[in-house]
């Protein structure tokens, strides 16, 4: 099974909302990192109707599950560049499975070792 890339969690929001520039995208296999799923399912105000379809959507993924590898390409993440830790998680995600990340969020550009498919 080949991964065309890992989403971030704000390609999953933007698809949620209807983004139309995402549309091709959505043709192609994609992963989907354990902290975005949780980033996703624990956004306050959540309503029982948007963590439906929000599950469905996440059904629809490969679901990459925490490891220890990811943990520690995570932690060598956060004592060289100041990242948030769910950036980091995903950095570390596409790093270790080398798959690139997608996603909208700048600041990725400056994690070494990632391949980036950075949208505007």
């Amino acid at each position: 099974m080949r991964i065309d890339f890992l989403a971030d969690t704000n390609i999953l929001i933007n698809l949620l909302e209807g983004d139309k520039r995402l549309l091709s995208y959505t043709e192609k296999l994609f992963a989907v990192s354990f902290i975005s799923e949780i980033e996703l399912l624990g956004m306050p105000g959540i309503t029982p109707a948007q963590v439906k379809i929000s599950r469905s959507l996440l059904n629809a993924c490969v679901m990459i599950p925490y490891s220890d590898e990811i943990k520690e390409i995570a932690i060598e993440l956060k004592q060289k560049q100041k990242i948030t830790l769910p950036d980091a998680l995903i950095a570390a995600t596409g790093i270790r499975y080398n798959i690139p990340v997608l996603t909208f969020d700048k600041g990725f550009k400056k994690i070494p070792g990632i391949s980036l498919l950075l949208l505007e």
